[in-house]
């Protein structure tokens, strides 16, 4: 199946995609750092409005440190959503291979995240009944990245655009800090989430680069709120500066 089939059956399938989970996952932060003095920074949204940002910068020749948040407020009939998350790590990076254009990465952070949703029941038309959902939580993760600066061309209009492509699995332990319903405390719940991400990055020029994720996370716990099945896919747009050189 060629790129373009596969972006528009991974657009279909997600887009279809429950968010039934307090816990909505961000973009992942895969920098691709490569070299000290790289910084990489990155803006991506999704079908749903849930917007994430994040960034990167190589400290040290492997040592990087990386922040990023998210946001998604959804207001619909039934259901609003409400979301804020910010997380930061730092970890280590190393390049290898026949040229160094292949890249490891292991990140470890911290993060905190509100959520608010509400839920409203009609009958006929009239709404009979309102839930209001307040949740504070924290993350702890590990990520380990693979990606590669080795270029593949995609064929477009009669241009070449080199593509690039990575891998990323994070473990995450989420818990709730804070749980209210219509005011009320409710027990706290918790999870360990595993999420798998693929990435593709299409080079628009030397610096940036057009980028499109998808992910989805599995939960270790059985839980009623914090529970899994929320899918990623966004587009978004990534720039790296002060990194080494990419060969087309």
């Amino acid at each position: 199946m060629s790129n373009p089939l596969k972006l528009i059956f991974l657009l279909t399938l997600l887009f279809f995609a429950s968010c039934s989970s307090v816990y909505v996952p961000n973009v992942p932060n895969t920098p691709m750092l490569s070299t000290q003095g790289e910084f990489s920074g990155g803006a991506h949204i999704n079908l749903k409005g849930d917007a994430n940002f994040n960034g990167a910068y190589a400290v040290a020749s492997h040592i990087g440190v990386l922040a990023g948040g998210a946001y998604m407020k959804d207001e619909r009939t039934r259901k609003d959503i409400n979301r804020k998350q910010v997380e930061a790590g730092a970890g280590y990076f190393n390049t290898f291979g026949p040229e160094n254009n292949r890249i490891l990465e292991i990140y470890a952070g911290i993060g905190r995240g509100t959520t608010n949703r509400t839920f409203r029941t009609y009958d006929d038309n009239i709404l009979t009944n309102t839930e209001f959902q307040q949740v504070n939580y924290n993350k702890t993760f590990l990520q380990f990245n693979y990606s590669s600066k080795k270029n593949k061309n995609f064929h477009l209009f009669g241009n070449n655009y080199p593509l690039n492509y990575g891998t990323a699995i994070r473990v995450s332990h989420v818990s709730m800090s804070r749980f209210l319903i219509n005011g009320a405390m409710q027990p706290k719940e918790d999870n360990i989430f595993v999420e798998p991400i693929f990435f593709t990055r299409m080079r628009l020029s030397k610096a940036v680069q057009l980028q499109y994720t998808t992910s989805y996370n599995l939960g270790l716990k059985n839980r009623k709120y914090m529970t899994a099945g929320n899918s990623i896919f966004s587009i978004g747009a990534v720039i790296n500066t002060g990194g080494l050189k990419k060969k087309d």
